[in-house]
């Protein structure tokens, strides 16, 4: 089990931003715990860590599964006020550049992000990549809980499909779990307070964010599809990224900005 004290040690002391971190054996799910204690008034910088979840859940509804102890699986709880409702969308991507950047520094594995916070990483064309790492935001109130999955040491046929990977798979070799959260949440904190702070907090511009985003991004350039909410089905070329997060899709019929949905990239 990863080790809670060694754990507060490495990321609460000299923090601006994390103020708790409890880790747990096993519990349904990390989101829906911290959805619960944001409504209970739980402090921003909250963060929970589970060995095992049995209800993971990732965007769009899917289930997130992973053995005890071959994942990292953790949620953080925030509470952007500065930031205008309609830059808040931006909160996930950040935690994809986030994540991207701990498992660079710590593991050198190549990743990239695909629109708008899938953490892959794989060999030839973007459309072989598969995916290392799921994130998904919840809003309680003010408050916005967002948990990530991150699959380590798994096997092959201990992932749930061939569109999944794991570190161990992508050649990361021996992988220290606790060094790698701490990691992850400092890099988290970096970008969460350039986001958050200045003069015009939320603007993904002025802090940096959206140009990393776009650096990391193997989304943009390239020929979609994007299923959408409800059945529906857009294709074109993703062009951008707009202020506030959203794909653009340059289609037959014009460009359009998508806020949430499935993308494929087009081989």
């Amino acid at each position: 089990m990863l080790p809670e004290k060694e754990l507060q040690a490495a990321v609460l002391p000299g923090s601006a931003l994390w103020t708790q971190l409890t880790v747990v054996p096993s519990t349904g799910s990390t989101n829906a715990d911290l959805l619960v204690a944001a409504k209970n008034g739980a402090e921003a910088g909250t963060v929970l860590v589970a060995e095992e979840q049995t209800q993971g859940r990732g965007r769009l509804d899917r289930s997130w599964q992973s053995l005890p102890g071959a994942a990292l699986t953790f949620s953080m709880l925030l509470r952007p006020t500065a930031v205008p409702p309609a830059s808040r969308g931006w909160l996930p991507l950040l935690t994809g550049v986030a994540v991207a950047a701990a498992i660079r520094a710590e593991c050198s594995v190549d990743v990239s992000l695909k629109w708008p916070n899938d953490v892959m990483s794989g060999s030839g064309a973007p459309s072989h990549t598969c995916k290392l790492a799921g994130i998904l935001a919840e809003q309680a109130g003010a408050a916005v809980v967002v948990g990530i999955g991150l699959n380590v040491s798994q096997s092959r046929d201990e992932l749930p499909s061939d569109l999944a990977t794991s570190l161990r798979l992508q050649g990361a070799g021996r992988i220290d779990r606790p060094t790698l959260l701490a990691a992850v949440l400092r890099a988290f904190e970096h970008w969460y307070l350039r986001w958050t702070s200045g003069a015009a907090p939320g603007d993904a511009d002025r802090s940096g964010l959206r140009p990393e985003y776009l650096r990391l991004c193997a989304t943009v350039g390239r020929d979609v599809r994007v299923e959408l909410p409800g059945g529906s089905v857009m294709a074109g070329r993703a062009s951008d990224v707009d202020s506030i997060g959203r794909l653009l899709v340059d289609g037959e019929d014009g460009i359009h900005a998508v806020s949430a949905g499935d993308v494929i990239h087009v081989r």
